[in-house]
């Protein structure tokens, strides 16, 4: 158990100047127009970096609405390529999935921190915070992981499997946390520590649950967990942090 207080955790909410960026409906409407020029071009061929600056630099971007957009947007080859190999609901139903560890605890706990959180071309929600390096645990932490394991219950998955990065510090404090959990709700969890968590991820015959584009690009058959723990376990919420295409 981390050794941090409950009550001088921090949230993983908002940064200082994401209100003026992102609540506004003009700047929502400018970050969406963007992502369709974004989109037009990508599925051109133009390459990813240098469509960011350009696009960024045409609509006036600031750098967290530049990280937002880059998160959202996606070719029409990613969206088929990524679209041809999810599965749904119905298909977790006792079936061993792999969790993407940081991806989904971090997106959700920024989503349950009133952080804002940003919904993709490719359905995928993702958050535009980083770990860097270092992973803290929050005050939502707990919350969220109890959501993830009754949502997977609810889904009927048979073994869940946690993959978390190896080199990020504090990992092996959140992996005693999460047997922690899985005890004391009766989750059928295993967690692993990787040092290349995304080429384990994308192994043969592996269902797995993360919002990383390139592990989607990549891997054999995904589930949008974070999306049906938004649609069903969170659907009775108000939840007005959420920007989407």
């Amino acid at each position: 158990m981390s050794d941090e207080q409950p009550e001088t955790r921090r949230n993983r909410g908002k940064d200082p100047e994401d209100n003026a960026l992102f609540s506004p409906a003009h700047e929502q409407e400018k970050l969406l127009t963007a992502l369709d020029d974004m989109h037009y071009l990508l599925s051109k061929g133009y390459a990813p970096r240098a469509t960011l600056a350009l696009v960024g630099n045409r609509y006036r971007l600031r750098q967290r609405q530049i990280l937002a957009l880059q998160g959202m947007s996606c070719s029409a080859g990613d969206i088929t390529c990524r679209k041809d190999k999810e599965v749904f609901a119905d298909d977790v139903n006792g079936k061993t999935i792999y969790l993407d560890g940081f991806n989904v605890l971090i997106v959700m706990e920024t989503l349950l921190s009133g952080g804002f959180v940003f919904k993709g071309l490719d359905g995928c929600y993702r958050d535009i915070s980083s770990v860097h390096g270092s992973y803290k645990r929050v005050r939502q932490t707990e919350n969220v992981l109890v959501t993830i394991g009754r949502s997977l219950q609810k889904l009927g998955a048979g073994e869940v499997i946690w993959i978390f990065d190896a080199p990020i510090s504090n990992s092996g404090r959140l992996k005693t946390l999460c047997y922690e959990t899985a005890t004391q709700h009766g989750f059928a969890w295993q967690i692993f520590l990787n040092n290349a968590p995304d080429k384990y991820l994308i192994a043969e015959n592996r269902l797995i649950a993360s919002s990383d584009a390139w592990v989607l690009n990549h891997c054999y058959r995904w589930f949008n967990l974070i999306g049906y723990m938004v649609d069903v376990m969170l659907s009775g919420n108000e939840i007005s942090n959420i920007i989407g295409a």
